[in-house]
């Protein structure tokens, strides 16, 4: 047996090579001297791999080829086959284990010393870094989520990675904006993430998206869009950003708390942050997106909100509530006086 067996052998052990051995099976041995044994005939191949893989063995006594039974072949030819695989197998994964040492080496130590700002460009490319970033995390992540909920896809692959990090015992924290909390998606991904550790809460803020590792590394939206990003290694500019994240932090409602009272205080968070839009001028989309909802539901918003003030018109609303806000000051003035 040569033992070099590919995807061309077993293919022609599949097709013709079994048609032969079916047909000398039927018929009887097969003479040393029958033609199919000659090169120019159409089966000679798959007469030579069965004499090859030991599917058909010579009998001394009659000259010719007798069918062996295949499960004692079998054995001869798989295992070395799978034992093939496993040393590859092992093999791979000390090459990806040496490449990972070697990744976690530039992420932390060469990228930051030759340039603190490095520029990730593709999803592809992002992803690829963040997945390898939460990997090399040995104290801490620090993540701001926002526009609302994630899709369900996008947060079974994250659940299962930060659950890698939570294992080895990294402390995770996560802002999201209020809308997450209608999300059955994220709550279901909170309530596995929790289960191992992780803290997460809600804001009415818009944020930028950031990702911190251990303090010492940020990863932050590019300014040409979501296909790019930026990963921080200066010291200063990481410590700027999770300064902002804990005065985010402080004022974030738990995402778990479903007290009475904290959704009264989401609720007025919703509705002062619908009134800020307004008053600041953003178009609906514009404000749906930095509230992290649909513009259908930000049209809710403002539907409630004129029924509030009585008003019938966007107009008549934009100056009841300069009203309201111009009588706030003049009684402001007047405790202050």
């Amino acid at each position: 047996m040569s033992g070099d067996y590919g995807p061309e052998q077993r293919a022609l052990l599949q097709t013709a090579a079994a048609r032969t051995y079916r047909d000398i099976i039927d018929a009887g041995p097969l003479a040393s001297d029958d033609p199919r044994f000659a090169e120019d005939h159409p089966d000679h191949t798959a007469v030579e791999l069965l004499v090859d893989l030991g599917l058909l063995a010579l009998d001394p006594l009659l000259d010719a080829y007798v069918p062996v039974d295949p499960a004692t072949v079998q054995s001869r030819v798989v295992a070395p086959m799978g034992q093939q695989a496993t040393e590859l197998l092992t093999e791979s994964t000390a090459w990806a284990g040496a490449f990972a040492e070697l990744g976690q080496a530039y992420r932390h130590t060469s990228a930051g010393a030759t340039s603190p700002v490095l520029e990730l460009r593709g999803f592809a490319n992002i992803n690829r870094f963040i997945q390898a970033a939460v990997g090399d995390a040995q104290k801490e992540l620090l993540t701001a989520q926002p526009a609302g909920a994630r899709s369900a896809a996008t947060l079974e692959v994250a659940v299962e990675r930060d659950i890698r990090a939570l294992s080895r015992g990294v402390a995770m924290r996560t802002l999201y904006q209020h809308s997450a909390r209608r999300s059955t998606a994220t709550r279901e991904y909170v309530e596995r993430v929790a289960a191992h550790g992780a803290e997460v809460r809600t804001l009415d803020e818009f944020f930028n998206r950031l990702i911190v590792v251990d303090q010492t590394m940020a990863i932050v939206p590019g300014s040409e869009g979501t296909h790019v990003a930026v990963a921080i290694h200066d010291r200063s500019l990481v410590a700027y950003l999770v300064d902002i994240f804990e005065r985010y932090w402080e004022r974030a409602h738990d995402f778990s708390d479903r007290d009475l009272d904290t959704a009264r205080d989401i609720a007025d968070d919703v509705h002062n942050m619908t009134v800020r839009m307004l008053v600041e001028g953003h178009s609906d989309n514009a404000s749906a997106k930095r509230m992290g909802v649909s513009a259908r539901t930000f049209a809710g918003y403002v539907a409630a909100l004129k029924e509030e003030y009585g008003a019938e018109t966007r107009f008549q609303l934009g100056y009841a509530m300069g009203q309201q806000e111009a009588r706030e000051g003049r009684r402001h003035r007047e405790r202050q006086d």
